[in-house]
């Protein structure tokens, strides 16, 4: 088999820790080359990888035969439509686009040039959403009425950087970042949304994006999701909170993949993606509730779906049409907490 030359853009968190070591550790990609101009990234990137390191994405088209975007959120659309029209498959890093309308654009273009376009939208690959995902295909909690989700973090001194303080121009905060990714499990859960509500606040001194963030979704069932996204959460509650005709499932703590990912864990290691026993979930009514091994979590399935899909000719991962739907949503939410309204999608 070929070997697909991956060409890499941008090596921050994203590049360094959620997009290369993944690359590197499927079979059939190959991280050829990486597009950045930091000094100390680069030495990284060749020691690491032994990776050819280019300042600007032009001289990256002649080196790879795929394109990843693992750039800040505002430069995602540029390029992946130049990628495109270069004749490259993408893979876009969450948030696709900023609107609904920008990414229907890029799928349009894909379709066009007859290219596969993918979305990096990791997290349907935790483990504890797994669980989740297999406890309602199984009909364990009947038919689910709440849907509870939770990225909450202690973080009363700003960092610094675009997500915080670009602004609406760089595509920041914590509904587009977390947000991304809490949207597409609902959605991927219960399905399509027919009204929105949100509550955006920004708490930190310094800060100009979202940084405490409530969004409400009705499903066409009725079912609802609440879904919580914070940096000023000093008493976070669980990560999941499911409730369903039949019982309940609550879970506690972090999918385990991202710290395992920045302390330099081989993401095909043995072990990798398995959750400890003492944060399993438990499952079931107040009358009786046991403890729910967490299906493993499985980032690296991404990009063997991608590989797949470039070699067979196959679906890519992530349908970037779903993610279009994702995008619809948080235009809505950003309405919805601008306006004070609940917005009605169908």
């Amino acid at each position: 088999m070929v070997e697909i030359r991956v060409g890499l853009v941008g090596y921050g968190t994203a590049g360094a820790y959620f997009h290369a070591p993944l690359i590197r550790a499927t079979p059939g990609l190959g991280l050829a080359a990486v597009v950045t101009r930091d000094p100390g990234r680069r030495d990284e990137v060749v020691a690491k990888y032994g990776a050819a390191v280019v300042s600007d994405v032009s001289e990256l088209w002649d080196l790879c035969d795929l394109v990843v975007v693992a750039s800040p959120n505002r430069t995602h659309v540029g390029l992946a439509a130049a990628a495109l029209t270069q004749g490259k498959p993408v893979v876009v890093d969450k948030p696709l686009a900023p609107t609904a309308e920008e990414a229907r654009e890029l799928v349009r273009l894909a379709k066009e040039r007859e290219l596969m376009l993918t979305v990096y939208q990791n997290r349907r690959w935790d483990g504890d959403f797994r669980t989740v995902r297999r406890l309602v295909e199984d009909g364990r909690l009947g038919r689910v009425l709440r849907f509870e989700s939770r990225f909450e973090r202690w973080r009363p001194v700003p960092k610094g950087g675009w997500r915080e303080s670009g602004g609406t121009a760089e595509v920041g905060g914590l509904l587009y970042d977390l947000g991304s990714h809490l949207v597409d499990q609902a959605l991927q859960l219960l399905g399509p949304v027919r009204e929105v509500y949100c509550e955006s606040d920004v708490r930190r001194d310094g800060v100009v994006s979202d940084d405490d963030t409530f969004v409400a979704l009705t499903h066409g069932d009725g079912a609802r999701s609440h879904l919580w996204m914070s940096a000023m959460a000093a008493s976070p509650e669980p990560r999941f909170r499911v409730l369903g005709s039949a019982g309940a499932y609550l879970k506690h703590g972090m999918d385990v993949q991202e710290e395992r990912l920045r302390a330099g864990m081989a993401p095909d290691a043995p072990g990798f993606g398995d959750d400890e026993e003492g944060r399993w979930g438990l499952l079931g009514t107040p009358d009786e509730r046991r403890a729910v091994v967490t299906e493993p979590g499985a980032y690296l399935d991404f990009y063997r779906g991608v590989a797949a899909a470039l070699r067979d000719g196959g679906p890519p991962p992530v349908d970037p049409e779903g993610v279009v739907d994702v995008l619809t949503v948080i235009e809505a939410a950003r309405l919805s907490a601008t306006q004070r309204i609940v917005v009605h999608l169908s």
